[in-house]
């Protein structure tokens, strides 16, 4: 399953209700993603390269969470089928995943610059 370009990463509306509104708290948060989830990745990638299922399970359990904070479900569901296959030791498919991953990830963090009025 490919990235639609039509589909939004991000439902910044709903992760405004989720702070009761707070923008600047939202901008916050966005800015501690864009500054760290390249290393999740990282982290993630170098897990699955060493068939390490606890630190995937581990970093893509973290990359889960902080893409939730910004109601990117479809990055959420990537990350977590890592996390389960990590937690499983289930290795089949996981560079699959993972390429998914990378790609809904990319489109959150364009759309989080954006949101920041950031250029790329």
């Amino acid at each position: 399953m490919g990235v639609s370009e039509d589909l939004a990463a991000a439902d910044f509306a709903a992760a405004l209700e989720r702070l009761g509104g707070d923008q600047v708290l939202l901008q916050e948060i966005a800015g501690l993603f864009l500054d760290q989830y390249e290393d999740l990745l990282g982290r993630i990638r170098q897990a699955i390269a060493a068939a390490d299922g606890a630190e995937l399970e581990r970093s893509a359990h973290v990359l889960k969470g902080a893409v939730a904070n910004f109601g990117a479900e479809r990055a959420a569901e990537a990350a977590f089928r890592l996390e389960k296959a990590g937690r499983e030791r289930a290795w089949h498919g996981v560079e699959t995943a993972f390429r998914e991953l990378e790609a809904v990830v990319e489109k959150l963090t364009a759309e989080l610059e954006a949101f920041l009025g950031r250029s790329r």
